[in-house]
């Protein structure tokens, strides 16, 4: 009306496009909320992985606890059997029954020989004159004669 109309119109275009219309705000939200489900859905997965993994190394260390049970008892039941009292009688204890002999090896002494007197032999004889032991030390560790 009172100005140029291109002037007017190009007023009106910047004004529609610097407003955010409803469509606009409702597709950000959608996009914002998938994001947070996104992000939280990935997070539980992870969690998932972790406890499952887990739960694996559990199951194999209950197994093993299992076995290691099974054979505790069976050892404890025949700790509790008459057949391991007899066995630690005869082995441990040297017990034996009526009608058993108990044998125990003894190690072998070194037969007793009748010793006879050696006679000790005479001393060698030394054509050498008794030299003084500071004179023999003297000599090993100097090349030359003692003093005085």
């Amino acid at each position: 009306m009172y100005g140029d109309p291109n002037r007017q119109r190009q007023l009106r275009r910047r004004e529609r496009r610097q407003q955010i219309s409803s469509f606009q705000v409702v597709f950000v939200s959608i996009l914002a909320i998938g994001l947070l489900l996104t992000i939280n859905f990935s997070a539980r997965i992870r969690r998932s992985q972790q406890i499952n993994d887990l739960r694996g190394n559990m199951q194999s260390t209950i197994t093993v606890l299992e076995s290691v049970r099974t054979d505790l008892r069976q050892e404890r039941d025949y700790v509790a059997s008459d057949d391991y009292i007899i066995e630690w009688s005869h082995r441990e204890a040297k017990m034996v029954r009526p009608g058993e002999r108990l044998v125990i090896p003894v190690p072998g002494l070194p037969p007793i020989a009748t010793a006879q007197p050696r006679e000790t032999p005479p001393p060698p004889e030394n054509d050498e004159p008794d030299i003084p032991i500071w004179q023999l030390w003297w000599n090993l560790f100097f090349d030359s004669e003692p003093p005085g």
